[in-house]
């Protein structure tokens, strides 16, 4: 691109909106990384202070983040995850075209919670429980700790390891999930936690909790999930029904 050096727009500006305008195209992907300043100041014909004011003015918008030692590099979008519909943490990863895994940490049984005796019927002592790690890109974003239903021994490692979480409860015999009780709230991240999302530790860190139950009213299964906050919103949707009195 030809810089307009008599436009009233200020070169840092043209710099940053074609740059903007590159990203947008996915010129950068997959790496994400931009040039460096040496580089775009060769490039564009300016000096490194008009590279510099270009790029904090697309660190202001949320485009691109600088890594110390590492450069300036694509900020990635923002995901959400719906807590008005019935769908698991890994379709609703999917569903936005985010190269989503998982990885199956742990599966065993083990005595209920204490915290979930009040949510499981009173005659179950023992639970299936599963640890499973979500990542985007290869990067940890989300533990997802389950606890379920002694009919979900049924479940095979391997249909742990690949199925949403939905997908592998309704494969149990008899179970139609129906409805499912959410909360949210916030946590500083402890030393076990940091070490599986690879953040420091004390980090925020979003918990979303989820009780999900079937059509006669047992609880299936209720999970945990620590999420990494920089990359998700959390989101819901309201409605207003309004009735006109004559």
């Amino acid at each position: 691109m030809t810089l307009v050096r008599e436009d009233v727009t200020s070169l840092y500006e043209q710099i940053a909106t074609t740059l903007q305008q590159e990203i947008e195209q996915g010129c950068y992907a997959p790496s994400g990384r931009l040039p460096s300043e040496a580089e775009l100041s060769a490039r564009f014909e300016v000096s490194r202070v008009t590279v510099r004011l270009a790029l904090g003015r697309l660190v202001d918008a949320h485009v691109v983040e600088r890594k110390q030692g590492k450069g300036t590099f694509v900020k990635p979008a923002r995901l959400q995850h719906r807590l008005d519909v019935l769908r698991g943490f890994y379709d609703s990863l999917a569903a936005q075209g985010a190269r989503a895994s998982m990885q199956l940490l742990r599966m065993q049984t083990c005595e209920v919670p204490p915290g979930l005796r009040e949510i499981f019927p009173a005659d179950v002592a023992d639970c299936v429980y599963l640890e499973r790690l979500h990542c985007v890109d290869d990067v940890p974003v989300a533990l997802a700790q389950t606890c379920m239903l002694p009919e979900a021994s049924v479940i095979s490692r391997e249909e742990a390891q690949t199925l949403p979480s939905y997908d592998m409860l309704e494969k149990i015999d008899g179970w139609h999930i129906v409805d499912a009780d959410m909360s949210i709230t916030a946590v500083a991240a402890s030393r076990d936690m940091a070490a599986y999302l690879d953040v420091p530790a004390q980090a925020p860190l979003l918990v979303l909790r989820r009780t999900s139950r079937l059509a006669d009213g047992r609880a299936c299964e209720s999970t945990v999930f620590h999420i990494r906050p920089e990359r998700f919103d959390l989101v819901t949707r309201s409605a207003l029904e309004a009735r006109l009195l004559g």
